[in-house]
């Protein structure tokens, strides 16, 4: 059935949707009960019989995804001239909604370190939007979760970004990197900014920033060098894993925390955020 192939898709690409079913119906109906179609924000997949009903149906969906509604909804159609189905007879439907991944990673950059992080993030209950302005460097195949953008100004892509999203910028130029940060930094409703570096670019990009006139509390909301110390080691995965690390503890702990102390989280915690991700 393409609904199950579809809802499977669904599930694992973190967008919202909403599956709906026929509970039952009276008289002359266009499908049996059990029928189910599954409604996305662009598309439909099976159908459950066609017609003004079904385009209905589809808006009704839509509306409820739109309204974030999480409860099931019942609805009763009567199949006659207002439908424009002559069939006499009626239907009921459920409308389940299928809630969206609200964890949005924007991961900026292509490169060895961005497509190690890709490997690492990707099996998270996630959505990650992936932006470069190299194309040859995005794979042929992604997983279902990743939306890669091809941009001339990757920077420009941040305005784009929703509500609380998570920013990490890997490109392969400083002053890209820079740039991006900075648009970043200028939205108030990001939930996390992290920027790779070592401690001598962090003291120039805060240099920079502050010449351009942010606060110092607004500079300090980036993260950067990015990525825990004490996961260690030189290397694509490596780096990916500590900054995964980071990732993992600001989104399930306290992020006040962690900027106030950055050093401050136990080995033993650390090892088991690194442990219970690989498991994953």
């Amino acid at each position: 059935m393409e609904w199950i192939d579809a809802l499977s898709k669904l599930k694992r690409s973190g967008l919202p949707g909403v599956l709906v079913t026929v509970l039952g119906s009276a008289g002359s109906a266009p499908r049996k009960s059990g029928s189910k179609m599954l409604v996305t924000e662009e598309k439909s997949f099976d159908t459950v019989g066609g017609g003004h009903l079904e385009f209905l149906l589809i808006e009704r969906a839509r509306e409820l995804m739109a309204s974030d509604q999480h409860e099931p909804v019942m609805e009763h159609f009567p199949l006659g001239p207002r439908l424009g189905q002559c069939c006499g007879g009626s239907v009921s439907v459920m409308l389940e909604p299928i809630a969206g991944c609200h964890f949005h990673i924007a991961l900026f950059g292509a490169g060895h370190i961005g497509k190690a992080l890709i490997h690492v993030l990707t099996p998270l209950n996630c959505r990650i939007t992936w932006i470069d302005n190299r194309a040859e460097l995005f794979p042929r195949n992604t997983p279902e979760n990743v939306t890669c953008i091809l941009s001339e100004q990757p920077d420009e892509e941040v305005a784009d970004l929703p509500e609380n999203a998570f920013i990490l910028v890997v490109t392969h130029n400083h002053q890209l990197d820079y740039a991006i940060a900075e648009q970043a930094l200028k939205r108030s409703d990001t939930g996390w900014l992290g920027v790779i570096g070592s401690e001598t670019k962090a003291s120039r990009f805060r240099k920079r920033l502050e010449h351009k006139g942010f606060n110092p509390e607004r500079i300090e909301q980036m993260r950067c060098p990015v990525g825990l110390n004490e996961v260690g080691g030189r290397e694509p995965a490596e780096i990916a894993i500590a900054i995964a690390a980071e990732i993992l503890a600001v989104r399930n702990g306290s992020r006040d925390s962690l900027v106030r102390k950055r050093e401050g989280i136990p080995w033993q915690t650390l090892k088991k955020l690194i442990n219970d991700h690989h498991q994953a």
